[in-house]
């Protein structure tokens, strides 16, 4: 004892952490002796006697130590060899040495979790306010302080997170092994025992086990992390990581189902008894989950987390900040994994868009339509089937719940409408960019999408019959749909016009409501035929219409664009005059004369221009699309020639129109065979693309 005193026990003295550390032993005795009291009685006399010993003295003790700690280690100094009111008892709780154990011990000795009760009156004592924690905590504060000070400031879910409820003598062997820095390895045998806990008796103090051992192998990377398990081997670690997705939700099901509704919507557990205590523990294996998923880039992983945490879902909704990361996680893979990853994300964002919570679901919808408009600023042939794939995702969760979409909808087809008033009223090159970019194509498509599975037909028998609040968004999408193709009239953005017309009719088809879109597709079809100018010849590759909103400049005023734009554009023509809103009306015969007339006299005037030979395609081209809209006319003559009734009657009309077979019809079948031909030619085409990649790799 002559010796001067350790440089860092002097500082801890100094600190005034000693306090605090006293305190914390005393409330961790107050809650050991409320163990026992439950379990008869025992040991309560001892911890009675020693807590009026060594009530008043331990704080009479933090004046005392400068003159008692000279000479002592930190080990000596907290081994409480001068505190007289509880030397003997304390010095055995923090003392390291031959009698500590090893966590793996301490299981193959003493563990039972054969009686659920037990295990869970364990996890009962956690303290609601983190003060249980402190004891475990305290002997990290005495050895490192500064890593202590750094997880109260960046970690402070770690510290409020109560290890220290379950009363056995493997936790007080935990600390020892702290002490004594010996992290136990994991082992298969005790994943195996936590396995059998789980399926045989769904016990709550094994959950808590293996998922301080998840929590260990995910950060076991990290530095400046303590964990409580070291795991040497890789099938040990996938079997843990694996066993802790699968279990987890199993278990909490079990302990605290949550209500499914009638409208496929869910209620969070939180009238469940069990739910306050464990509420903790989710939410820190939650978050060990999402940080995992941000470490590993295997895709059987990454689908099976996925999967997993959505089980989980109805037990986070009720913490925004954790809804807010894990909504993050979700549609940062939904916008760029590989397609198999994105549909479990995607899954995932439905499961959260089903909790009851209606903020939560304002949330998702926001935040999926914000990620799929920054996904979609640039396309080509290797990114738009990804962005297809979120567009009809993405309309499937607008779906869920019309009342709610409708108020996003409408804010978000208004800023299109803005966007293009904007451009109208300006007119410079950097005004038209706000609307002619992929991101308005997209947009428009995505709304179109949207509204057509909202008041499909099919939806509409769902609903009882019940019409959707989104159908009132038809007309103005319709309007800022052609407002935008009427922005810019010349040859380089027919490609932009094209999408948008594709857009709208795919809303004809599946809303039955008709659009004029002849007005701006015959423009388009014309042009291919005019006398003005001859096409150049040129070895440029045909372009891609669905990857393009504006022609390259060397593609004007040659053959290959011109006969692209008309093969493009009469193929549209065509799936809009067969469509149902069209071709089903009793009225088609005289919807279609003026444009027959037109296509007539542009084939007329391509014939007796110079360049009759180059326009021979366009020409075939148009020449047998009118040849089968006049076919279209005569049946639709032939099928109302017994009508009796005269046209006012809208009752009797509707009811003819409904009876009308259109997929019977010669325009019909005309365009059936052309998307079938279109189809193979793309699939020829990727396939082509695919082999130029495999060359260019090579």
């Amino acid at each position: 004892m002559g010796k001067k005193a350790v440089k860092s026990t002097r500082k801890f003295a100094a600190s005034g952490q000693l306090k605090k550390v006293i305190q914390a032993r005393r409330k961790f005795r107050d809650i050991k002796k409320k163990n026992e009291k439950r379990k008869g009685g025992k040991g309560a006399g001892r911890e009675a006697h020693k807590d009026e010993d060594g009530g008043d003295e331990e704080e009479e003790e933090v004046e005392e130590t400068s003159g008692k700690f000279k000479g002592m280690s930190v080990d000596d100094f907290l081994g409480g060899g001068f505190m007289q009111g509880g030397s003997d008892d304390e010095g055995s709780e923090v003392q390291s040495g031959e009698g500590a154990m090893s966590e793996d011990e301490g299981e193959e000795e003493g563990s039972d979790f054969g009686d659920d009760n037990e295990s869970f009156a364990d996890v009962d004592e956690l303290d609601d306010e983190g003060e249980a924690h402190l004891m475990e905590l305290s002997k990290l504060a005495e050895k490192d302080p500064e890593f202590f000070k750094y997880l109260q400031e960046n970690d402070r879910e770690l510290l409020e997170f109560n290890t220290n409820a379950a009363n056995s003598d493997d936790d007080d062997d935990d600390e020892e092994d702290v002490m004594e820095d010996v992290t136990p390895v994991l082992t298969k045998e005790i994943l195996q025992r936590w396995q059998k806990a789980l399926l045989d008796h769904r016990s709550l103090k094994a959950l808590r086990k293996m998922l301080i051992a998840f929590r260990s192998a995910v950060h076991m990377n990290d530095e400046d992390q303590v964990v409580a398990w070291r795991i040497d081997r890789s099938s040990v670690y996938n079997k843990l990581v694996t066993t802790a997705l699968k279990y987890t939700p199993v278990v909490l099901e079990h302990h605290c189902p949550y209500r499914s509704l009638p409208n496929g919507k869910f209620k969070s557990p939180t009238q469940n008894n069990k739910w306050k205590t464990l509420q903790k523990l989710i939410l820190s294996y939650f978050h060990n989950v999402l940080h995992l998923m941000g470490q590993i880039s295997d895709n059987d992983m990454l689908r099976l987390a996925f999967a997993e945490t959505a089980k989980l879902v109805p037990y986070v909704t009720s913490n925004r900040k954790t809804v807010k990361v894990y909504l993050k996680t979700c549609l940062s893979y939904w916008s760029s994994a590989e397609d198999s990853v994105r549909i479990a994300a995607f899954l995932s964002v439905r499961r959260l868009a089903g909790a009851t919570d209606e903020s939560v679901l304002d949330m998702v919808l926001k935040n999926t339509y914000l990620t799929l408009v920054r996904s979609c600023k640039s396309t080509s042939a290797h990114t738009l089937p990804a962005i297809n794939l979120m567009k009809n995702s993405a309309s499937e969760l607008y779906c869920t719940d019309h009342s709610a979409s409708y108020q996003h909808a409408f804010g978000y087809i208004r800023q299109l409408a803005i966007h293009l008033r904007n451009s109208m009223k300006t007119k410079t090159k950097e005004a038209y960019k706000q609307v002619y970019n992929w991101q308005y194509v997209h947009c428009v498509d995505f709304w179109a999408l949207v509204i057509a599975r909202a008041c499909d037909k099919q939806t509409l028998i769902e609903r009882g019959g019940q019409e959707s609040e989104l159908r009132a968004l038809i007309y103005p999408l319709v309007q800022v749909a052609l407002g935008s193709a009427k922005l810019i009239s010349n040859a380089r953005s027919f490609p932009f016009h094209l999408h948008i017309v594709r857009s709208l009719l795919h809303l004809m088809r599946h809303t039955h409501v008709y659009v004029p879109l002849a007005p701006y597709l015959l423009p388009v079809l014309t042009s291919t035929l005019s006398a003005s100018s001859k096409p150049k010849p040129s070895t440029l590759r045909p372009l891609d219409f669905e990857t393009n909103i504006r022609a390259p400049q060397q593609y004007l005023k040659t053959r290959v664009y011109n006969e692209g734009l008309a093969e493009e554009s009469a193929f549209l023509l065509a799936e809009y005059l067969a469509s149902p809103p069209v071709q089903g009306s009793i009225g088609f015969p005289e919807i279609v004369v003026p444009i027959t007339l037109l296509l007539r006299k542009a084939i007329k005037g391509a014939k007796g221009a110079q360049g009759k030979l180059a326009k021979a395609k366009e020409t075939g081209v148009v020449k047998v699309l009118v040849d089968r809209i006049d076919e279209s006319g005569q049946w639709v003559e032939q099928k109302r020639k017994n009508v009796l009734f005269a046209p006012g009657k809208t009752g009797e009309v509707e009811r003819w129109e409904d009876d009308l077979k259109v997929e019977d019809s010669p325009l019909a079948r005309y365009v059936k065979v052309q998307r079938k031909a279109r189809e193979k030619r793309r699939k020829l085409v990727e396939k082509a693309r695919e082999g130029e990649e495999e060359m260019l790799e090579d």
